[in-house]
């Protein structure tokens, strides 16, 4: 078990600790350790560019781990399927959609568990609980393949499964995409989705995975999407008028997500690079923006100076009194206590992480 004090640490630590970021490279080289160094970030997530092999992996989370004062959150997108950033070090993973039943689901699960945590890793930006119905699955929205069944009752009980595998390889889940990007019509990596659905179906089919897997789970995140939902009384505009993001969207991250889900988690962005951002505000405004409506961390997984220009920003907006010290602290309590969960570190195992992938190879057999 881990975790730490707030009150111990420094204005800049604070900060650092509500930062989610990439890395440029598969080295913990000069570029890298001043990251770590500068930013103190409270998560790194990894991607296909920083996984070269095996070892490689684990002794670059090993030089993050050991360079941060604070334990981090080390992370990555390993769903299975066309997310799948251990293919080069694994045998591929199956898609979510290939699954049959909540076995599969657990199996996965408790593999891909197993397999990160003995690189080094202690989160999984996963499972995906948008609900794909039949109706929605041809939406050209960069969800294909990566949901959990035909209807919200499938994502609730195969997503369940997957996150108990992870659970009982110590490794911390994160839902996603609040509050649901099933019934957008395009990817939010590219520009900014319109989900336009009724707050009726929002509500009795989308929120249904994030309502039910969140209860009695407290060592969980959420990870918010970069969509606009205009037919529900829950968008936002900015003061230009145009439609905020849900990630940047008060109604949705505060009202909907705190106060009538009653989530106490972590709620993290999804990446602040993504187009749907981008192209209507500068990375430094958005992250203020996102902490002004209630997100706990920031995630930057691309650009180094996207970054440095979003923990500058946040920094001079709190020594400027533009967002309260309490503010912060408050998502700082919630990082600390979803850090306790954080189980010890495994010891480093190629031949088992071998016999991992090869366990991979027969569940493709099986489900093919």
């Amino acid at each position: 078990m881990t975790g730490f004090d707030p009150n111990l640490l420094s204005i800049e630590q604070k900060i650092g600790q509500l930062f989610f970021v990439g890395i440029p490279g598969s080295e913990f080289d000069s570029e890298t350790r001043r990251i770590v160094n500068e930013i103190q970030p409270g998560g790194v997530c990894l991607f296909a560019r920083n996984i070269k092999s095996l070892g490689q992996t684990r002794d670059l989370l090993d030089s993050i781990h050991n360079a941060l004062e604070v334990v981090p959150l080390l992370s990555l997108d390993q769903e299975g399927g066309r997310v799948d950033r251990l293919r080069r070090v694994m045998s591929p993973m199956p898609a979510a959609s290939s699954l049959l039943d909540d076995l599969d689901a657990f199996e996965i699960g408790n593999v891909i568990g197993e397999s990160i945590g003995l690189l080094g890793f202690n989160m999984n930006f996963a499972p995906v609980v948008d609900v794909i119905d039949g109706r929605r699955k041809d939406l050209i929205n960069g969800l294909q393949s990566r949901g959990f069944g035909n209807s919200a009752d499938d994502v609730v009980s195969m997503a369940g499964a997957f996150l108990e595998g992870l659970g009982k390889q110590n490794i911390l889940g994160c839902l996603k995409h609040f509050p649901g990007l099933a019934g957008a019509g395009a990817d939010s990596h590219e520009d900014l989705p319109i989900v336009s659905i009724s707050e009726e179906e929002l509500r009795k089919k989308d929120l249904v995975p994030f309502v039910k897997l969140i209860r009695d789970r407290p060592g969980i995140a959420v990870m918010v999407a970069h969509a606009a939902y205009p037919t529900t009384g829950l968008q936002e505009t900015d003061d230009n008028g145009k439609l905020l993001p849900s990630s940047l969207n008060r109604r949705i991250v505060n009202s909907l997500l705190r106060d009538e889900l009653d989530f106490k988690g972590v709620a993290i962005t999804d990446d602040m690079e993504m187009g749907a951002i981008v192209r209507n505000y500068g990375v430094g405004e958005a992250c203020k923006m996102a902490i002004e409506a209630g997100e706990d961390m920031l995630a930057i997984c691309a650009s180094v100076d996207a970054v440095y220009e979003g923990y500058r920003t946040i920094k001079i907006a709190v020594e400027m009194g533009e967002i309260a010290m309490d503010r912060i602290d408050v998502s700082l309590e919630r990082i600390a206590r979803l850090k306790i969960g954080i189980g010890a570190r495994k010891a480093y195992d190629e031949s088992r992480i071998v016999e991992l992938s090869d366990r991979v190879k027969e569940l493709n057999q099986n489900l093919n």
